[in-house]
């Protein structure tokens, strides 16, 4: 569902409809589960050097290819599952970030087993409520901020790749860690405290 009758919109989504419906029913809102989490965190991992467009418009192949997203199966993964995703004109077929998706299913399995919640870790770097950003079409969007540094180092810390600060970032954005939507945004409202 998106809101065709809203024109005030974030300007990076564009008039494209998938960009559109990203940008209006899951763009900044505030997710919790730890598998979704770490699902999203893959695919901001994957669009390294590509435009976000690229992955909405994989992501369901994606999606497919990586099992759901299901973690134990993808820590499963083996040196035959590396080849196949190679092959699968579906995905980013990058060697690299194909391999930091499958060992970041290990690393997000070994916390839970060892008893650490991915969500609330995560959300620990911004107090476990969104940050409010007031932004005007006149203000750049930020590309970093003092908590994706802090949590892009961690990440890398625990092992996990194609985490910067940057990515990471986008990641928080997407996940609704941080509200950057424009103020002039119909969204902005939606997602701010007290809706």
């Amino acid at each position: 569902m998106t809101y065709a009758d809203h024109s005030e919109r974030c300007p990076w989504c564009g008039t494209d409809p998938l960009y559109v419906a990203y940008h209006d029913t899951e763009w900044g809102v505030p997710e919790y589960d730890a598998r979704a989490l770490w699902e999203k965190l893959v695919l901001d991992g994957m669009q390294a050097g590509l435009a976000w467009i690229t992955i909405l418009r994989k992501r369901e192949g994606i999606r497919n290819a990586f099992a759901n997203f299901d973690p134990d199966r993808v820590a499963a993964f083996d040196e035959a599952d590396v080849e196949r995703l190679l092959n699968d004109a579906r995905i980013i077929r990058s060697r690299a970030k194909i391999m930091a998706a499958i060992e970041g299913a290990r690393l997000f399995v070994a916390m839970r087993d060892n008893g650490e919640d991915f969500s609330q870790w995560i959300w620990s770097f911004v107090g476990g409520t969104p940050i409010q950003n007031h932004l005007g079409p006149d203000r750049p969007y930020p590309t970093e901020s003092p908590e994706s540094r802090a949590l892009s180092k961690a990440l890398k810390q625990r092992g996990f790749k194609f985490v910067g600060p940057v990515i990471v970032y986008a990641f928080m954005q997407a996940v609704g860690m941080v509200n950057d939507h424009q103020t002039t945004c119909f969204r902005h409202q939606a997602l701010s405290p007290g809706r």
